[in-house]
């Protein structure tokens, strides 16, 4: 049996854009006669069929934008649907918002259900458990179908597509620097398992940070939290240690850190500093209020939604995926000691 071929592999096969063997296999007087025949020749060699979802995706335009977020309770991502619909609506595009709950299987059947010409195109942020898994080909099969993707926040990089991330090497160097000029020395990270890429490059800013102060980075003092499970009990753990200081990588984290202080008699920010990540109202309205980085969610939605946009109405006979970095900034609270 001869394998399923789309416009891409063709394209890539003989070195010519997709848009050359899409006007090829439709006969147009635009191609050469010899670039036709040498198309429709392959074409019909492994026995290709054009992909009709796909076409009907690309020719009918529905003015939908579908959205898959990992989570439904989560001000990062309720601030990026802010972004995002801002910048459709100005275009003229609507959004839909769907869930994936953090599950592989709901992601899969959500693109598919979207991306049968429901919507024009798509912004995602990757599922927990497609991360810890590696299965992509729902994403890739997307891209070989050239349905407009753009991938943020949890992206993959070997998914071809356009990408909105945030400086999360830089934002985690941040937040670990600015223990580090209050005099904590002994800093915990409670991050997320390894398979998340956020948490992985916001732990190797930690590292870096601790390094040019020539601290070593303490393996027993980094907990990698498994959200299945009791987050305090976890977080309880490194406490046992003389730590002075918390580094967690999302306002959750933090907050269960300061819980877990406040139990065990300790004094926020004398005796311990904490900083978390993600300003959200839990940073704003706890007690001490929280040190935090700032993501910029609305402008990491507005420039996915843009992204996506000039995808969706210009055709590219050369596409090169593009990838936008946001930097971030501190709002330092009552949770870390300011600097003397």
């Amino acid at each position: 049996m001869k394998q399923k071929i789309t416009i891409k592999t063709i394209a890539k096969e003989l070195g010519v854009s997709t848009s050359t063997v899409s006007k090829a296999l439709k006969d147009s007087h635009e191609i050469s006669s010899e670039t036709k025949e040498k198309i429709q020749a392959y074409a019909n060699l492994f026995n290709y069929k054009p992909n009709n979802l796909a076409l009907q995706l690309r020719n009918q335009k529905t003015k939908v934008i579908g959205v898959i977020l990992p989570k439904i309770v989560h001000h990062f991502f309720s601030t990026v649907i802010m972004g995002i619909e801002e910048g459709a609506n100005k275009k003229g595009y609507n959004i839909m918002v769907c869930f994936s709950n953090e599950s592989y299987k709901k992601e899969v059947e959500t693109l598919k259900v979207l991306s049968n010409g429901s919507v024009d195109g798509l912004i995602v942020s990757i599922a927990n458990e497609t991360l810890e898994n590696k299965e992509f080909k729902h994403f890739t099969d997307l891209v070989s179908e050239e349905i407009p993707l753009v991938l943020f926040d949890r992206v993959v990089d070997d998914i071809l597509c356009d990408k909105v991330v945030v400086d999360d090497v830089g934002a985690g160097y941040k937040a670990t620097k600015h223990l580090l000029e209050n005099g904590r020395k002994k800093i915990a990270l409670i991050t997320t398992p390894k398979h998340v890429n956020v948490g992985a490059l916001r732990r190797q800013g930690y590292e870096k940070a601790l390094i040019e102060s020539y601290i070593k980075s303490d393996e027993s003092l980094i907990v990698e939290i498994d959200e299945n499970k009791n987050i305090c009990n976890q977080i309880e753990k490194v406490f046992k240690q003389d730590i002075d200081g918390v580094f967690a990588v999302n306002e959750i984290y933090a907050a269960k850190s300061i819980k877990v202080a406040k139990a065990k008699g300790l004094k926020i920010p004398d005796d311990i500093s904490i900083i978390g990540f993600t300003d959200g109202l839990i940073s704003e309205y706890s007690s001490p209020s929280i040190s935090t980085v700032a993501q910029h969610g609305f402008t990491m939605g507005l420039q996915a939604v843009e992204l996506l946009i000039d995808r969706i109405e210009n055709e590219i006979e050369v596409y090169k995926p593009k990838k936008i970095v946001i930097s971030s900034d501190l709002k330092i609270r009552e949770s870390t000691k300011p600097s003397s």
